[in-house]
């Protein structure tokens, strides 16, 4: 009856790849975003021409944006090749690229930081099992403080030159899009790459960084506002509420408030699936959006991560929010305009309900190839935990922050109105604490949290909104 039913996913070749590139790009990216959100507050309210000028706090600005932020990235980056000691020498050399340009060097630092580790790991690999007794400490620590130095000598000398001129290229390149108008044209790429999670790749790889550098020039870019504008979803979910039908129609309210003010674009992906004509509506929208906020010189100081609507009036520099409003709205109104068109001109039955399904399920698989995960079984694994044996419950998705948080929020509600002595979070699946009675992950992540948490008992589920595991598990934990 429908193709989604019928499409298998895609389990290699170009788009895997960058997938796979953007997924590790925004390993070292996203848990740094709050580092990120104060940089860009502190620039928001202090800088000249902010919301409350002051030159003294205005200092925090260069330090925080030269050192603080690539040494970050620089860092994590390490840390994801080789645990702590990778992210020792990644900051070590991150220091070198930093000392060897006049930007900010957030592109050297990905570079640098996880290459850094990678060679210290297959050094710490060639000795394995051949250090004498008692030597231990003392060849670890010398080796990673050898090779850092003489690495971050590397990277003064060589990479950091070779980095800041890519991003001349880089900064020119755009400059001129944005000179000859034609910065617009840039969302016929990123909203189709949106919807196919090839976001993480172009934002982080290209996007943020040349928009980092814009900031510190300028005091804002526009760069921040292409992939993030949530004015293109907010037009579809309006016209699937106004003229969709059956379970669409009524699911598009809650949709709306966590795509718009939750910023979790993902969860419009599925009604775009289910009628793919709707990526011209996207498209449309962001090109509007983009075009208006040229118009009026918008910009943000920072990301708005996630992209809400909140984020963006908290990243706006003073006397910026009008034209930042007005490349929202209009990218709403065009999307809004076009999807309705579209609506109106296919059929749609209660049978649409089944499409959203499929639709849903599709984006989810698509989501675990862009987090490289397989599929697990959706039921329940590991032992079950009695009432005395759960105290705390531990929602966990790739990040931490998106679908995990909105599961957390949901059951915490139900665990509340049952007077349940438990405590609900989210973490990133990497940070599942140790003393984590259940975790609950998507079934394509479940693998990956069991490995992390060995001794607790996993949750598996298909969609974070509107589970029954929730009822069953609080049910299960009230007797």
């Amino acid at each position: 009856m429908n193709k989604l039913a019928s499409e298998k996913p895609v389990s290699g070749g170009f788009k895997v790849s960058v997938q796979r590139f953007g997924r590790f790009l925004s390993g070292m990216v996203m848990p740094n975003i709050g580092a990120f959100i104060a940089w860009g507050l502190i620039t928001a309210l202090f800088i000249p021409t902010g919301w409350i000028p002051n030159e003294s706090l205005a200092t925090l600005v260069g330090p925080m944006i030269t050192y603080l932020l690539p040494i970050l990235i620089g860092y994590t980056g390490g840390q994801m090749i080789h645990g702590v000691r990778g992210g020792v020498i990644g900051a070590i050399v991150t220091l070198g690229v930093i000392a060897g340009a006049e930007i900010p060097m957030f592109l050297g630092a990905m570079i640098v930081g996880p290459a850094a580790a990678w060679v210290l790991k297959k050094f710490d690999q060639s000795i394995d099992g051949k250090i004498p007794p008692g030597f231990e400490m003392l060849i670890n620590n010398f080796s990673s403080g050898i090779i850092g130095g003489g690495l971050a000598l590397i990277a003064f000398k060589g990479i950091g030159p070779v980095v800041e001129a890519l991003s001349n290229v880089l900064s020119s390149g755009v400059q001129w899009l944005i000179d000859t108008g034609l910065l617009p044209l840039v969302n016929v790429l990123i909203e189709p790459a949106k919807v196919l999670f090839l976001n993480n790749a172009i934002n982080h790889g290209i996007l943020g960084p040349l928009a980092l550098d814009q900031a510190t020039e300028t005091g804002k870019s526009i760069i921040y506002m292409l992939e993030s504008n949530p004015g293109p979803g907010l037009g579809i979910l309006l016209a699937y509420w106004l003229f969709g039908k059956g379970m669409v129609k009524h699911s598009a309210p809650g949709a709306v408030v966590i795509h718009f003010f939750g910023g979790i674009h993902e969860i419009y992906f599925p009604y775009i699936l289910m009628n793919p004509r709707l990526i011209l509506a996207a498209i449309a929208g962001g090109v509007a959006g983009t075009f208006t906020f040229s118009l009026f010189g918008a910009g943000l100081v920072a990301a708005p991560s996630p992209g809400s609507i909140l984020a963006y009036f908290s990243m706006t520099p003073k006397g910026g929010v009008l034209a930042m409003l007005s490349g929202v709205v209009v990218a709403t109104v065009v999307s809004f305009l076009v999807s309705a068109v579209l609506l109106k001109t296919s059929k749609q039955s209660e049978s649409d309900d089944n499409e959203l399904e499929l639709a849903t399920q599709k984006v989810q698989q698509m989501k675990a190839e862009s987090k490289g995960s397989a599929a697990a079984s959706p039921s329940a694994v590991n032992a079950q935990r009695s009432k005395e044996q759960v105290s705390k419950i531990v929602f966990s998705c790739d990040a931490g922050m998106g679908s995990s948080a909105m599961g957390a929020s949901i059951l915490r509600k139900k665990v509340n109105a049952a007077e349940l002595p438990v405590t609900v979070i989210n973490t990133a699946i990497n940070d599942i604490p140790g003393d984590a009675d259940i975790v609950i992950t998507h079934k394509t992540l479940t693998d990956r949290a069991r490995q992390k948490a060995p001794n607790a008992e996993h949750i598996s589920i298909d969609n974070f909104l509107k589970s029954p595991e929730y009822d069953l598990l609080v049910q299960r934990l009230s007797e």
